[in-house]
């Protein structure tokens, strides 16, 4: 029984992940930033796709030089579901992720 539940569920998971609008549509970046992605200290980068979805992320290092050294990420990321935008906005650290959008239930 539990086999055949987690079976729909991985089965649901994957249907509601499917691509949404024209499944041929050939989806492009259409702007990029980078800033210091090199794997030292902070890094900073963002993006924009032809299908609407958009990402930017900030880091810096944290009590840098000691033990409790660390990233502090702040970020957001949207996409378009039937014509509707979805903003989800986030930070990332000592505390963990954090992420709040209007359509996370809190």
């Amino acid at each position: 029984m539990k086999i055949t539940i987690f079976l729909f569920a991985a089965m649901l998971a994957t249907a509601l992940s499917a691509p949404q609008g024209n499944p041929n549509a050939e989806v492009t970046i259409t702007r990029q930033e980078e800033q210091n992605n090199i794997g030292v200290g902070g890094y900073k980068y963002s993006y924009e796709q032809s299908d609407g979805q958009k990402k930017e992320e900030t880091a810096e290092v944290v009590d840098e030089g000691t033990e409790e050294q660390s990233l502090s990420v702040k970020g957001s990321y949207s996409f378009v579901i039937d014509g509707k935008t979805y903003l989800v906005t986030y930070t990332a650290g000592k505390d963990g992720y954090q992420a709040t959008a209007e359509h996370i239930p809190k």
